[in-house]
């Protein structure tokens, strides 16, 4: 198979296998993959590119050993850390985001799930969020129960964000706390639950190129309705705070194979995104980055409200 070949499949609707994306990854230049995944893209987009917020609700002190997270308690990074900042603060932050015209927010804490005491919390939090604004919620909150995701959406929760962060094969070396059958089993029930689902990961922390492909079909395996793609902005104390940035041609190839994997899905700038130049982000929208997350990210940096809007304007999204 060639790439207009897998490209004529995916505009029909027509299944593709990974070792057809393999096949046609390997045997393509950069230029026509991007083009490839561009006319993809435009084929399927919507008119809007959809922006959220996040709130940093607590951070630090994880009990889990992600070899990239700034917030585990097993590496010594400095990172900030705090317990739930409460309704009040959560408030405070949606009406800033709502403001600032973004039309969903989510919550997200450290660890690697919730205390009854601390889904009580939440559950308070969001109650207070959506009697003072009209945002969609959200909440990033580990692995996390059917019986307590039940309570979540009874209190207002919309859409649930899990990351696979990268593929099962390569899952399983950079953490061994938790595993990726434990996420999907959160995101199964919150499917059955009625939830919308996020969930995307990391490019960048070595995958092969046999990895990307299995992380994007495990993806299309889940139907999410976004998925992030953050690049790996390695944090020193890390185990991977070594890691060199990926060339922006890896980027762009692997935004192009998550777009053909996904051709309908939303993908999502998320961090690594201040890492990039204004040039280097358009030409990633232009491929397949077609919504974003706006203002403070976690533990790197994020985009001002109105950073991305004119990136967003000039590839032809309303906004």
């Amino acid at each position: 198979m060639v790439i207009r070949e897998l490209e004529k499949a995916i505009l029909a609707g027509a299944k593709i296998t990974p070792a057809d994306v393999l096949s046609v990854w390997r045997s393509s230049s950069h230029e026509d993959l991007w083009e490839a995944a561009h006319r993809v893209t435009e084929h399927f987009k919507a008119d809007h590119f959809d922006f959220c917020a996040i709130i940093n609700a607590r951070s630090g002190k994880c009990s889990e050993n992600c070899k990239w997270c700034a917030q585990s308690a097993h590496w010594k990074t400095g990172c900030e850390t705090y317990g739930f900042v409460g309704a009040a603060k959560c408030v405070a932050e949606a009406k800033k985001a709502e403001a600032n015209g973004v039309g969903r927010i989510a919550i997200v804490t450290s660890g690697r799930g919730q205390t009854p005491q601390q889904v009580d919390e939440i559950c308070a939090t969001l109650e207070e969020m959506r009697k003072n604004c009209k945002l969609s919620l959200c909440a990033s909150l580990g692995l996390v129960s059917r019986d307590d995701l039940a309570k979540l959406k009874a209190a207002g929760l919309q859409r649930i964000h899990c990351n696979l962060e990268t593929a099962p094969t390569r899952f399983k070396t950079l953490c061994t706390t938790h595993t990726t059958e434990e996420k999907l089993a959160t995101i199964r029930a919150a499917r059955e639950l009625g939830y919308e689902v996020c969930s995307g990961g990391i490019i960048g922390m070595g995958e092969t190129d046999e990895e990307l492909v299995e992380f994007g079909f495990v993806l299309k395996s889940i139907s999410p309705d976004s998925i992030p793609v953050n690049i790996l902005h390695a944090i020193p104390g890390t185990p991977l705070g070594d890691t060199p940035r990926l060339s922006i041609e890896r980027i762009l190839d692997s935004i192009a194979i998550l777009r053909l994997i996904n051709p309908k899905t939303p993908l999502r700038f998320a961090g690594g995104r201040r890492d990039l130049t204004d040039k280097e982000a358009a030409k990633c929208v232009y491929v397949g980055i077609n919504a974003g997350i706006q203002g403070p990210l976690l533990t790197t940096p994020g985009s001002d409200y109105a950073d991305d809007r004119q990136l967003a304007k000039d590839a032809g999204y309303q906004t």
